[in-house]
């Protein structure tokens, strides 16, 4: 098995394509093996070699999907989100120690400013738009002053580092080996059975895991390719699937409900489209969705399960003639799939309930700088070492993983735990309900109360206690929404995922002391 970004990318024939995106002609795999050379010529000029930290801020598009496949082959890559602020880059580019810093030529925003403040080295990346999908030079201003190492990188250096979300605490450094990431293309490619023929329509952004793992890089593992558009939207998402003509996309839950609302529009389109299959990961998919997108593309939805500490993928519904479950994420698709004590170093039988453990070749080595982290999250047992995934869940007889939620995410509502999954799915099956988050509201006897925060559907009409109602003629009591807060839009993080922590302070019901 390859163990190297390099190597993973080595094998495929020169003219097939690897990269396309709107009105632009394809970069072929052997383009690519070009690109990644003279990047790497670019990078050691600059002072650039395999160890040094190099941040990417790059709007989505086929060069940033290029410049992290190029850049990782010889230095270590680190994508950050272009919609940060100059304080939010200051973090970042001081917690990564990064020594350069790739922009696109001509800009000047907050990426730039804390650069400047950090003295890294300045990258500019320009393109032709006549010319291959991706296909980009480098600029360097300024130089580290450095003699660059410019030895290939090896299977035990990083490639990729990307922080956690941080959404309770710091942000924690998560660093990605070669043979990490090279571990997980090769998983996602199998558990898809990507051939050369296969096409993504990659609409996922490519600051975090999903995006950069199971769009970009399985695909280019496989020798398949991927058309690249500058992000997801909506209305644009059928055209791309006309042109593009793709074999499968990858998205998030909140994308392909949004994609089902205008499937209707798109009936001629949705006639001509012919996907292989659908996949989604990075949050629960409801199982109404899975069904409907199933029965709207006349394609298999497989739902999969991820996180950034195990370079994306862990389990994956299969592909059919096996079942695609709803509610469930599937069985093992990599790494070895367990589930162990919430509080004590030891695996659980496969049929209990307990946080979901996992261990590979995918796994990241452990948080940089944390040694509390570490100690907290990994654990030895039966001779292997184990990563907690802060998920709980159980298997089911055939294998299948069924999620209860994010262990901080339960509910503890006067000592009743609370699946806030279990009540989003039959909030779901109301008929006026598009979309749905539970989530805990602080509550000073209790200690937690259930709330929902809910979408409805376009021309449908329902008050806040008539889905309270319908919960209850479904629901035990103590899982019934105290609150349900009814909303034009729930907010979302940067990719797309829905919020659970922290929703209730956000929705303004947590009482200041």
């Amino acid at each position: 098995m390859p163990d190297t970004l390099k190597a993973l990318l080595a094998a495929h024939p020169a003219d097939a394509p690897a990269l396309g995106a709107p009105d632009r002609p394809w970069l072929s795999h052997g383009g690519l093996r070009d690109l990644a050379d003279r990047t790497a010529t670019s990078l050691h000029g600059a002072g650039v070699g395999r160890a040094d930290r190099v941040a990417i801020v790059l709007p989505n598009g086929p060069e940033m999907a290029a410049a992290f496949v190029t850049v990782a082959q010889s230095a270590v890559t680190a994508p950050l989100n272009p919609a940060y602020r100059v304080d939010e880059f200051d973090f970042y580019l001081e917690d990564l120690k990064a020594k350069a810093i790739i922009l696109p030529a001509g800009y000047d925003g907050p990426a730039l400013e804390a650069a400047q403040r950090h003295n890294l080295v300045i990258l500019r990346l320009s393109f032709d738009p006549a010319a291959p999908a991706g296909d980009f030079t480098l600029k360097a201003e300024g130089t580290t002053g450095a003699t660059p190492d410019t030895a290939p990188a090896g299977a035990d250096d990083i490639a990729l580092i990307l922080h956690t979300s941080g959404t309770t605490s710091r942000p924690k450094i998560v660093p990605l080996l070669q043979r990490n990431v090279a571990a997980s293309a090769g998983h996602i490619a199998k558990a898809l059975a990507l051939t050369p023929q296969d096409r993504c329509l990659n609409v996922m952004p490519l600051f975090h895991i999903h995006g950069l793992l199971a769009a970009i890089s399985s695909s280019l593992s496989a020798g398949a390719s991927i058309w690249c558009a500058s992000g997801f939207d909506a209305l644009k998402f059928f055209g791309w699937l006309d042109t593009a003509k793709p074999t499968w996309y990858t998205a998030v839950p909140t994308m392909h409900q949004a994609i089902l609302s205008r499937a209707s529009r798109n009936a001629e389109i949705l006639g001509r489209t012919n996907l292989r299959l659908i996949r989604s990961s990075s949050a629960s998919l409801p199982p109404q969705v899975m069904v409907a997108l199933a029965e709207t593309f006349n394609a298999p939805v497989i739902e999969s399960y991820g996180m950034t500490e195990a370079s994306h993928q862990m389990a994956s519904n299969p592909l059919p003639p096996r079942a695609q479950k709803p509610g469930s994420v599937g069985v093992a698709a990599g790494p070895e799939v367990r589930v162990a004590h919430e509080t004590e170093d030891h695996l659980l039988p496969m049929d209990a309930t307990g946080e979901v453990v996992i261990s590979g070749p995918n796994v990241t080595p452990g948080y940089e700088g944390n040694p509390d982290a570490n100690r907290k999250s990994f654990f030895e047992a039966d001779g292997k070492r184990w990563f907690r995934t802060g998920d709980q869940g159980a298997f089911d007889a055939e294998g299948y993983l069924n999620l209860t939620g994010r262990l901080k995410e339960i509910i503890n509502r006067g000592g009743e735990k609370v699946s806030p999954l279990e009540v989003d799915a039959v909030l779901m099956d109301h008929p006026a309900v598009a979309q749905v988050v539970t989530f805990a509201i602080p509550h000073p006897k209790l200690g937690e109360e259930v709330g929902a925060a809910v979408v409805l559907r376009e021309g449908h009409e329902a008050t806040d206690r008539e889905i309270r109602d319908f919960a209850a003629g479904r629901l035990a009591d103590f899982k019934v929404p105290r609150k349900v807060v009814l909303l034009d839009e729930i907010p979302k993080g940067a990719t797309g995922k829905l919020q659970r922590i922290g929703l209730a302070e956000k929705l303004g019901l947590v009482e200041k002391a």
